[in-house]
C-alpha cells in the first residue's frame, strides 16, 4: 500500500473518531422544572362545616383533600401550606380558634402572597366556620388584613350566599372568588355529593387553567353548565372581584403547567394537534 493510500485511510478514521460523539448527543436533553411563580406564597385551604341536613357528609373534606393536592401541582409548596378540616368527629379535632392561629403563623412565615380557601356552609349573614362559629364579612375583612396586609392575595369562599364578601373586602391588591351571589345559594352539600359543585369545578379545572383568572372563568362556566343540566334554578352565579394592581400582576403569576397523561410523547402530540393545519 501506498504512503499516500495509508494517510487517506489515517485521516479517514480519525474524522470517523471525532464525528461518534456528536451523533450520541441526538437524543433529547433533560430540562428542569421552572421556579415556581408560587414561591413564598402562604397558602390555606380549610374546610369549615362537615353537615348535611343534620347528617355528616364528606363532601367539604373532598374538597379539602383534592384542592390541596391540586393547589399543590399548579405550585403551591407542601411547607408553606396549611389545611384543616373543622368537623369535631375525628381522632384530634381542630378548633376554630386553633385554625386561626395556624393561619396567622403560615401567612407570618411565607410573605410573598396569600391564598386563602374556605369551604363551608353559608348563610345571608356569615359563613359557618367549625360546629359553634361563624365568620361574618366585617370578622373576615380584619382576618385578612392581619393575615395579608398588602401582598398578592387570592380568598375563595365555597359557600352559600358568599358573595356577601366581595364588597367589603374588595382591595387593588386582591382577588376575590365566591361560589355564588349574596342572594344566591349553592349546590352539592348531600350526602350523596363527592363535592359541592363550586369546589368539584375547582378541582376539575386547575390541572389545564394557566393562572386564577383563567380557573375562575373555567369554574363559573362549569358550574352554570352543570347547574342548568341538572335544571337548578335559580343559579348560583359565582362571583370574582380582581383588585386594580393584582389586575396587572395576575398574568404573571402563572399555574405550573401540567403534562397530559401519556407523558413527554402526549405531550408533543397534544402540541401537534394543537396547530393549525397546512
Amino acid at each position: 500500500m501506498s504512503v499516500r493510500r495509508i494517510l487517506t485511510v489515517l485521516l479517514s478514521l480519525a474524522l470517523l473518531t471525532h464525528a461518534l460523539p456528536c451523533a450520541a448527543q441526538t437524543s433529547p436533553v433533560a430540562t428542569s422544572q421552572p421556579p415556581s411563580r408560587f414561591a413564598g406564597w402562604a397558602s390555606v385551604i380549610v374546610a369549615g362545616d362537615w353537615r348535611g341536613h343534620g347528617e355528616p357528609i364528606q363532601a367539604f373534606d373532598n374538597a379539602r383533600r383534592d384542592l390541596v393536592a391540586g393547589f399543590l401541582k399548579a405550585g403551591f409548596s407542601r411547607a408553606d401550606m396549611y389545611d384543616a378540616t373543622l368537623r369535631p368527629d375525628v381522632a384530634h379535632p381542630t378548633t376554630a380558634r386553633e385554625a386561626l392561629e395556624a393561619i396567622g403563623a403560615t401567612t407570618a412565615r411565607a410573605t410573598k402572597g396569600c391564598l386563602i380557601y374556605f369551604t363551608s356552609h353559608g348563610a345571608p349573614e356569615g359563613m359557618v366556620f367549625g360546629p359553634d362559629r361563624e365568620i361574618n364579612p366585617t370578622m373576615m375583612a380584619q382576618l385578612i388584613r392581619n393575615w395579608c396586609p398588602d401582598r398578592p392575595t387570592v380568598l375563595v369562599v365555597s359557600a352559600c350566599y358568599s358573595g356577601i364578601f366581595v364588597d367589603g373586602l374588595a382591595a387593588p391588591n386582591r382577588m376575590i372568588i365566591t361560589a355564588a351571589r349574596r342572594d344566591r345559594t349553592s349546590f352539592g352539600c348531600g350526602a350523596d355529593a363527592t363535592y359541592p359543585y363550586f369546589d368539584g369545578c375547582v378541582i376539575e379545572s386547575l390541572p389545564t387553567a394557566s393562572d386564577f383568572i383563567a380557573l375562575a372563568n373555567s369554574a363559573r362556566a362549569c358550574v352554570k353548565r352543570r347547574e342548568e343540566a341538572e335544571d337548578l334554578t335559580p343559579g348560583s352565579e359565582p362571583q370574582v372581584s380582581i383588585g386594580s394592581t393584582l389586575q396587572f400582576l395576575m398574568p404573571t403569576l402563572r399555574f405550573t403547567p401540567q403534562a397530559p397523561p401519556g407523558g413527554a410523547a402526549a405531550t408533543v402530540a397534544a402540541a401537534a394537534s394543537a396547530r393549525p393545519a397546512g
